[in-house]
């Protein structure tokens, strides 16, 4: 009987602070893990608000060369009247 309370004691006092440790050693870097996470998710939400205006571009740069077209032509007519 007296071996059953020397192992109680011993996994009280010995395997559970070692158990105890352990987790923390896992729980800790997961923890940090997730507020990396979250910071992320947070900055990469406001970055595509940031990114809204992009597929604008493609709008613009078919104006620019429409633009480039019709100037041509234009100083190509103005031309011989200067």
């Amino acid at each position: 009987m007296w071996l059953w309370w020397v192992g109680n004691a011993a996994l009280l006092l010995v395997v559970t602070p070692v158990v105890l440790l352990l987790a923390n050693r896992v729980i800790r870097p997961a923890v940090e893990v997730r507020r990396y996470a979250d910071d992320i998710l947070e900055h990469g939400v406001l970055l595509t608000e940031q990114l809204e205006p992009v597929p604008a571009l493609v709008d613009t740069r078919e104006f620019v060369g429409a633009a480039k077209s019709l100037s041509v032509a234009y100083v190509g007519a103005v031309g011989p009247l200067l």
